[in-house]
């Protein structure tokens, strides 16, 4: 069995990582730069970086922090935000990035997966999805950061979006975003269990015990949380020794 995945997750507004609850009430929290080394140096096992606002802003992603946090880190880094074509993903990975995460523009332009797969390889390309529940056992599809309902079914977009070529998928469930009440299990086995490739939980950590439940077998390959290990309520040492402790397979590079 491959060993589960931790990924802190920086949420970058103006230059500053931030963090809010369900995508309002965003608030400062550090210099993303400062934050990235700190991860790299605890073990965590991966590091996304999200521009919140550059899809809504219709603006390019900040390219000058991508190379300035790649440059402090040894770890797979991921970077999303206000991607919108092949090569905007091209100067993602050029500034240092390993993996790129397409979520608004993959929605309005399906092909974008299917030609920066074929482009990079289906291993650099996340699909990201910002779902909420509309029924029952039924989330639709968020994009803008969570702003607009395409209306599209979290599900479909999901096969949809491996068939295209993407490798990987993040799951993040608006209804739990920042709440610290668990990882939204119904969903994330839902998603697990209609595709094959890797998925990574997102949105409501707040215990050790919400990383194990998630991470159990049938749901996620990876967890990713952003509050929790910023203001150190859950420390990356001590929650993959938790885990190790509790038969979740984790790379021991910081036990």
């Amino acid at each position: 069995m491959l060993a589960k995945r931790i990924i802190p997750c920086l949420d970058v507004d103006k230059g500053r990582v931030v963090k809010g609850k369900k995508f309002q009430n965003i608030q400062d929290v550090d210099d993303p730069v400062q934050l990235a080394k700190k991860y790299n140096n605890d073990g965590a096992d991966e590091l996304v970086f999200y521009d919140i606002t550059a899809s809504n802003e219709e603006r390019d992603i900040f390219l000058d922090i991508v190379e300035k946090v790649a440059a402090e880190i040894a770890i797979p880094f991921t970077v999303g935000g206000g991607i919108r074509t092949v090569e905007d993903i091209h100067k993602v990975l050029r500034s240092g990035a390993d993996k790129v995460s397409i979520n608004s523009a993959a929605v309005t332009n399906p092909n974008l997966i299917k030609e920066a797969a074929l482009k990079f390889g289906s291993q650099c390309i996340v699909l990201s999805i910002d779902a909420k529940q509309t029924g029952n056992s039924k989330w639709d599809v968020y994009i803008n950061g969570g702003r607009k309902n395409t209306g599209l079914d979290t599900l479909e977009w999901a096969k949809r979006g491996e068939e295209l070529g993407a490798g990987e998928i993040v799951i993040n469930a608006i209804d739990t975003d920042g709440e610290k009440g668990g990882y939204n299990l119904e969903l994330i086995k839902a998603v697990a269990d209609s595709v094959n490739i890797p998925i990574v939980a997102s949105g409501g950590a707040g215990t050790l015990d919400h990383f194990s439940a998630v991470l159990q077998p049938g749901y996620a390959d990876a967890a990713l949380a952003a509050s929790v290990f910023h203001y150190d309520e859950i420390p990356v040492p001590e929650l993959k020794r938790y885990l190790d402790n509790n038969n979740v397979i984790v790379r021991r590079n910081s036990l």
